[in-house]
Formats: C-alpha cells, structure tokens, sequence
C-alpha cells in the first residue's frame, strides 16, 4: 500500500500535518497531524512502492524501542485511519 497522490506532509509550527493537493484539496476536509512515529510511516508509504504493513513492523522496531505487539497494533490502528480518510492506495 502506498500514499495516494496528491497527499503531501506540511510542516505547521512544530507538528507535521498531511495535506492534500491539487484537485484533492476540494475533496479532502479532514486534518491529521502525525508525530515522529507517523511521519517515519508515512515516509516508508510514500516510497516508490509504497510498504506494507509487515516491512513498517520491522522497520519500526528497527529504528525505535517498542515492542512488537504494539509496535503492530499502532501501525494498524495508523493504516486503518489512514484509509479511511481515503488516503491509502493499494
């Protein structure tokens, strides 16, 4: 899965915040601001080729101290707000 196009991260004062451009700006009202862990995600969905939600647990419990357990539940409870904001590709 992947990041659609026309979604961006905006930096607003300290928070990053996903933006939507272009047409999608008309369509998209919804505003998610991301800490560091969401921004690490959404980096590693906006790759070409997006990731999937195996490759975002190994690449979280690489670069973070957390354990797998929830390390999975907060990357699944991070995809499953993103694709219903409609955000999410496959």
């Amino acid at each position: 899965m992947k990041i659609k196009n026309g979604f961006i991260l905006s930096r607003v004062g300290d928070d990053m915040v996903a933006v939507a451009t272009g047409e999608l700006s008309g369509e998209f009202s919804n505003l998610i601001v991301l800490n560091s862990v969401g921004t690490f995600l959404w980096e590693k969905l906006s790759a070409e080729g997006g990731a999937d939600a195996e490759s975002l647990a190994s690449a979280v419990l690489e670069e973070y101290e957390i354990d797998e357990k929830t390390a999975r539940a907060d990357i699944s409870v991070f995809l499953d707000r993103l694709s219903a904001a409609g955000i999410l590709e496959n």
